[in-house]
């Protein structure tokens, strides 16, 4: 057994499935709120990584430092979400989940073609931030943006836990998502407790693309198709009601493709297999376990 490679193998795939983990951590939290999957969270991050592009790299935009254009990005992408909600999710509230789900998927359609709208559908790239050099300990060498990468994964998994456990936004945010008719009896403003969520989930999809398409340049309109899959995936495996299990799904999910990548050949030489095994996990956990290995079954009286 080589031990570097395979703690090398780990830590890339633990860096992959951060990402994926703020992503399903984004759905989870729709999804605790209006019951419904947003569809659109892949393409929301997408645009938001344009947003980003054109404040730090695009030629036409502002040049900005990197850690400014990023605060900038999550300031708007925070708006962006908040007014989602606000414009379109709220007034459709009574119509039922279907034609929320619909919204979405329209939402996805429109900001797709907005992004190749906008910036072109030519490949863009964002400079990266982290260094590229590795860091060695014995024979284990791993690059540095890799780590950094894991990194903010696990800051925002943590800031958002602080948020929700700490805060009384927090739980006032928990309690609408909860028990939306309890907590308006409490006088907490359900409405606005649910924008602040979907701007949280927006800003959450707008660190994961950036440090998506930092990690695996370039940058287009339908680079976030196969990332959202992943965090799906990695959400219906740790359960869609539990943020907790959510992010272990990620990681789960983001090891286990690395590891399938370095140590079974087929799945080394055809890097496509790497979304087939993404489904089959889906298409396996809703067979066996269909509330996740961290969800509880909902018991409903008829």
């Amino acid at each position: 057994m080589d031990w570097s490679k395979l703690i090398q193998t780990v830590v890339t795939g633990a860096a992959d499935g951060g990402i994926y983990a703020i992503l399903a951590l984004a759905l989870v939290l729709i999804h605790r709120a209006t019951g419904v999957i947003n569809f659109a969270q892949g393409e929301m991050a997408m645009f938001s990584t344009y947003i980003a592009f054109w404040l730090i790299s695009d030629p036409e935009g502002w040049t900005l430092p990197f850690w400014i254009g990023f605060a900038i990005t999550l300031a708007i992408s925070f708006a962006g979400g908040s007014l989602v909600y606000g414009a379109i999710i709220r007034p459709l509230a009574g119509s039922g989940q279907i034609t929320i789900v619909i919204a979405t998927i329209a939402l996805l359609s429109i900001l797709n073609g907005a992004a190749a709208w906008i910036w072109t559908a030519e490949p863009q790239y964002i400079l990266s931030p982290f260094p590229f050099d590795p860091v060695t300990i014995g024979d284990v060498a791993v690059p540095k943006q890799t780590i950094y990468v894991l990194g903010v994964s696990l800051a925002c998994v943590l800031v958002v836990y602080l948020i929700f456990r700490f805060t009384r936004t927090g739980l006032m945010m928990r309690a609408a998502a909860v028990r939306a008719d309890t907590s308006r009896l409490l006088g907490i403003r359900v409405s606005l407790m649910l924008a602040l969520g979907w701007g949280l989930a927006a800003a959450l999809g707008a660190v994961a693309g950036l440090m998506a398409v930092v990690s695996a340049p370039p940058l287009d309109p339908n680079y976030m198709l196969i990332i959202i899959v992943y965090a799906f995936a990695a959400a219906v495996l740790g359960g869609l009601d539990s943020p907790l299990g959510a992010v272990f799904g990620a990681y789960i999910l983001g090891v286990g493709i690395a590891l399938l990548q370095t140590y079974v050949e087929f799945v080394s030489e055809s890097p496509e297999f790497k979304l087939p095994i993404a489904l089959g996990v889906l298409l396996l956990v809703l067979l066996v376990k269909p509330d996740g290995l961290f969800g509880r079954a909902v018991t409903r009286r008829v």
